[in-house]
């Protein structure tokens, strides 16, 4: 039998992981997964590298490609098949996201050049938030603005998806997932459905990260243009690659963080406590807005690795009584290949009915 096997493409802001994986026991398995530095501009290289890799290991190609998208705008909030209206209305949205929404065009390109016959899917981040009423996703900004898709959006959409699939039927109806890495966020999932999120209309808002702000005063932003006469490039680099951690304590990988904190540096020692102490906040409004709190999941990185940022987030919540506390790894690319098969499979049936009429 020829092999069945989605190619699935995760790029981050500096690496491209990429994975081939096979139906197993009813579910995806990995026969493969790699990861691949990829500096800013240089896409072409580092999918040239993983295709390479992916020769090596499979004499046929993939049947599916899926991609992870952090961000599709307003218009491209569900999975599916890319096809030249979806990069054109991608292209259209860059403005949405201009650190993300290139590179992940770049990739697309470049997979359908290397696999020109495969059919790509595109998975994006937002999907999982677009189940948010209007009272959270919607800014208090003039309505003009909302109309054209300035609005919260919500990401790490695709972590939280493989969390709540983890979970299947133990997942109870009031559940804060809090993915913790370089980026980071938090979601309120009712029932399963997420219906409020911290990050906004870009992933830089909400909880402080390792270079990102997180939720700022926009008085600040303007303070910065009046006063030191920054413009928006300057100030897209400064909330994006110089703050968060980073511009407390001058450290962003949190392991660095905690040992500083240890050998007494009294900055790393606040940036630990403003991470946790947001978070800890987060989580107590979204206990709130759910009328109580039964299970807690920490994700990523940070949120798997660190007991004590685990810990220090959990001080405090004792007062909202009786909830359970899991460590769950995400699976962004499993997801992915969920999807894609799953969209290829309903992309099969409707050619089916097509032909039979």
């Amino acid at each position: 039998m020829r092999e069945q096997n989605i190619l699935t493409i995760n790029s981050g802001s500096s690496s491209l992981k990429f994975g081939l994986y096979e139906r197993r026991r009813d579910d995806e398995c990995p026969r493969f997964d790699s990861e691949v530095d990829i500096p800013a501009g240089e896409e072409a290289a580092a999918m040239a590298r993983a295709t390479e890799q992916i020769a090596a290991r499979s004499q046929v190609p993939p049947i599916a490609i899926g991609h992870r998208v952090v961000h599709g705008g307003p218009k491209l909030t569900e999975h599916q098949r890319i096809t030249p209206q979806v990069l054109d209305e991608l292209r259209a949205s860059t403005h949405f996201a201009p650190l993300h929404i290139p590179a992940a065009i770049a990739l697309i390109e470049l997979a359908g050049r290397a696999y020109p016959e495969v059919p790509q899917f595109a998975c994006f981040d937002t999907a999982f938030h677009r189940t948010m009423p209007e009272s959270a996703s919607r800014f208090a900004l003039p309505h003009g603005l909302y109309d054209e898709g300035v609005k919260r959006y919500g990401f790490h959409g695709i972590s939280y998806e493989s969390i709540v699939h983890q979970l299947g039927d133990r997942i109870p109806p009031r559940c804060v997932i809090a993915h913790l890495g370089s980026g980071a966020s938090v979601c309120a999932v009712k029932d399963g459905q997420s219906i409020d999120t911290t990050m906004g209309l870009t992933p830089t808002g909400g909880i402080p990260m390792a270079t990102r702000v997180g939720d700022l005063d926009p008085g600040v932003l303007l303070y910065l243009m009046r006063t030191k006469n920054m413009h928006a490039d300057a100030i897209e680099q400064m909330v994006n690659h110089e703050s968060g951690l980073k511009g407390i304590c001058h450290k962003s990988d949190m392991r660095e963080i905690e040992r500083a904190a240890d050998a007494g540096d009294a900055q790393a020692r606040l940036a630990v406590e403003i991470f946790c102490m947001r978070i800890r906040k987060t989580i107590g409004a979204y206990a709130a807005l759910m009328g109580g709190l039964d299970l807690l999941v920490f994700a990523g990185g940070i949120g798997e690795h660190s007991e004590r940022v685990r810990s220090k987030v959990d001080q405090g919540l004792e007062f909202m009584g009786d909830f359970r506390t899991e460590v769950i790894a995400s699976q962004e690319d499993i997801q992915i290949a969920r999807h894609v098969r799953a969209m290829l499979a309903s992309d099969d049936k409707s050619d089916a009915r097509r032909e039979s009429t």
